[in-house]
């Protein structure tokens, strides 16, 4: 069973973290939550796109790759985009009110990347947050933040009717293509056709940017492909080298 606590300063005094980005973190993943908080962010990496979640509640998410479990933004070294999305930097915390006024901050005491001996410390040997701590609680609050936007955001946009299907259709060679169904984006027709009243609603609500983002970041498609040939490339090499004769 899951040990999930509120942090505190005198029983998790000694509580480290191991940091980095591999598999063994759940980190292979080809897709990703992302919230409204951190497109400006995560629009300069990967594409976003919307999908639908058990409910039929929209959500956006960032794509990392185009197989099951695979992020191409991973590799020996670590996680090589230049923004890592919130839910990927959280580690063993989350935030939530469990009985409190306010939200606080929880930790997994079981999570694998706790540990009492290695990794960064949540708190200074006298006293006070550590680095580490003092940015973990900066993304929780963008994950907490962005949860509370996402649905006014999703409303604001279906008020515009901006939500279009969109089906990616990734030409790799003559023999391998991938469809990525029941994605979601918003539609460039659909946004410059608004008039001015719906133009301004969106303005003042503060999604406007948030739609041209999601937008543009469909050109981070091309990224995704130039990342999956190279390292489709490398995995063709080391066949070569292995098929070579000691």
């Amino acid at each position: 069973m899951t040990k999930t606590v509120v942090l505190n300063n005198v029983d998790h005094h000694d509580v480290r973290v191991v940091l980095g980005h591999a598999p063994a973190w759940g980190d292979a993943v080809n897709q990703v939550l992302v919230f409204p908080t951190e497109f400006d962010d995560a629009q300069r990496d990967y594409p976003i796109l919307f999908r639908k979640d058990a409910d039929g509640e929209f959500q956006s998410v960032a794509l990392l790759g185009l197989d099951r479990d695979e992020n191409l933004f991973l590799d020996e070294a670590g996680w090589q985009g230049r923004y890592v999305p919130a839910t990927r930097q959280n580690g063993p915390f989350l935030i939530g009110h469990h009985g409190h006024a306010e939200p606080m901050i929880h930790i997994d005491l079981d999570h694998p990347r706790v540990s009492r001996q290695a990794g960064e410390p949540l708190f200074r040997t006298h006293g006070g947050n550590s680095p580490y701590l003092d940015h973990v609680i900066r993304v929780l609050g963008r994950i907490h933040d962005g949860m509370a936007v996402s649905a006014p955001m999703f409303a604001a946009f279906a008020e515009a009717d901006l939500i279009e299907p969109i089906v990616l259709q990734i030409q790799l060679d003559d023999t391998l293509q991938y469809n990525l169904p029941d994605f979601y984006t918003i539609g460039p027709a659909r946004l410059a056709r608004l008039d001015g009243p719906a133009l301004e609603r969106l303005h003042r609500s503060g999604f406007l940017r948030a739609a041209f983002m999601v937008m543009s970041s469909i050109a981070n498609v091309s990224r995704i492909i130039d990342l999956k040939n190279r390292r489709r490339a490398a995995a063709e090499n080391d066949v070569r080298l292995m098929a070579q004769p000691a």
